[in-house]
């Protein structure tokens, strides 16, 4: 084995996501992409790549353990790009961060946890910066989706004059898949901490808490600008034409996709509102589930903000390392739609839409086409550096990529 640079190093490679996303890059990616795997344990790592096999077979084995930051600034000395699947990332993420950041080595995470995401922007932003790092947080189902379709809308809008985006709602109208016990374990370490921390919980109400200059957001600049809150009851969209819901992950992606409008010197307008839903459909049908749905999610919550249940709860859902079986994952899917009202009164939709469960197969190739686009798309990249957003740290040749590999990312005139 040579220390020659590797153009990816996927961190966490024998965790449940890690695994799938090595597998799709092993499938996937172009002969000529040097790739490692890496996480602190070189037995399991050996398990994955002999499961792998094929070309898979000569790549690198690198261990190091996630608060080694000598080994951790040896994986980014390696690496064109680090892609890390190791959560709660609050817990494990910011080292690899910071090794990333200083030396200058693109970095790709599943995060959706926006105190990490303020943490790493507060203390890494400049550094990365300085170093040319793209710092790309979100490069799953949380937030690629939400992120690239509102991108896509701004192209379509821009392209026409149509004028800028206001009145923006992003509908998910279709969804099947499972949970991993990873996603738990963020879940539920995030929640614990919003519950025992004031700060926390201000972060996690506050719609620009990504933001970069938080003084020259829409709610500061526009008088009466009324409050940018994620929905919380069951309300009826008649222009939309669905009964909607809360959106479980829109805490998440709403803030994400601020954030890449205010990268963008607020391109996509300032008076851009931007809301996540869930869409039930029409009629009394759909009240019904909007209804269920709501309840159930508050109900879910509920139990997780107090620590007895939340330990109750966290005894019957999977454990570090456990997911939904592969006849899960082939069968999944998502659909969404993202509506939009521009200054001018034109209506536009994105539809966004993929094969395979969200959180696991789809986002797999989302992680794994975000690392080979950090890792090849050079100069058609965003020219920027920083702790940064699909959007604004990919953008384009990612949604290129995305769409070769199957995914659905269309705008049209309403």
């Amino acid at each position: 084995m040579t220390e020659d640079k590797l153009d990816i190093i996927v961190y966490g490679a024998s965790g449940f996501v890690g695994k799938l996303t090595a597998a799709y890059l092993a499938k996937s990616a172009p002969d000529d992409v040097r790739i490692g795997l890496a996480g602190r344990s070189r037995e399991r790592l050996e398990q994955v790549r002999h499961r792998l096999g094929g070309r898979a077979l000569d790549w690198p084995l690198l261990v190091a353990d996630s608060q080694d930051r000598a080994a951790l600034d040896g994986l980014a000395g390696r690496a064109t790009v680090i892609a890390t699947t190791v959560g709660p990332y609050a817990e494990y993420g910011l080292p690899l961060v910071a090794a990333c950041a200083e030396a200058g080595t693109h970095y790709a995470d599943l995060t959706g946890e926006v105190p990490f995401m303020r943490e790493t922007i507060d203390r890494f932003d400049s550094v990365a910066r300085q170093s040319g790092a793209r710092i790309v947080h979100n490069a799953g189902f949380d937030s690629i989706p939400s992120d690239l379709g509102v991108l896509l809308l701004h192209d379509a809008v821009t392209a026409d004059d149509a004028g800028d985006l206001e009145r923006t709602t992003f509908v998910l109208t279709g969804l099947k898949g499972g949970v991993s016990g990873g996603t738990v374990a963020s879940m539920q370490a995030g929640i614990a901490d919003m519950a025992g921390d004031s700060e926390r919980r201000r972060l996690a109400l506050d719609a620009y808490a990504l933001s970069p200059q938080r003084d020259k957001e829409p709610d500061v600049l526009n008088d009466g600008w009324g409050s940018e809150g994620d929905l919380r009851g069951v309300t009826h969209d008649s222009e939309i034409g669905h009964w909607l819901a809360p959106f479980v992950m829109a805490g998440v992606n709403t803030r994400v996709v601020r954030r890449s409008n205010a990268l963008q010197d607020w391109a996509y307008g300032r008076r851009f509102r931007y809301r996540e839903v869930t869409g039930l459909g029409d009629g009394p049908a759909g009240l019904v589930k909007a209804s269920a749905l709501t309840g159930g999610l508050a109900a879910f919550m509920g139990g997780m903000l107090f620590g007895p249940t939340r330990s109750a709860l966290g005894r019957l859902l999977p454990k570090p390392g456990e997911g939904p079986s592969e006849k899960t994952r082939t069968n999944g899917f998502f659909r969404i739609e993202i509506h939009t009202t521009t200054s001018t009164g034109a209506r536009y939709v994105a539809r966004v839409a993929a094969k395979g469960d969200p959180g696991y197969a789809a986002t797999a190739v989302m992680l794994g086409e975000s690392a080979l686009s950090l890792a090849r798309d050079g100069d058609c990249l965003p020219p920027r550096a920083g702790v940064l957003t699909p959007a604004t740290g990919i953008g384009r040749p990612l949604v290129d990529r995305l769409r070769t590999a199957g995914m659905t990312l269309e705008v049209a005139r309403a």
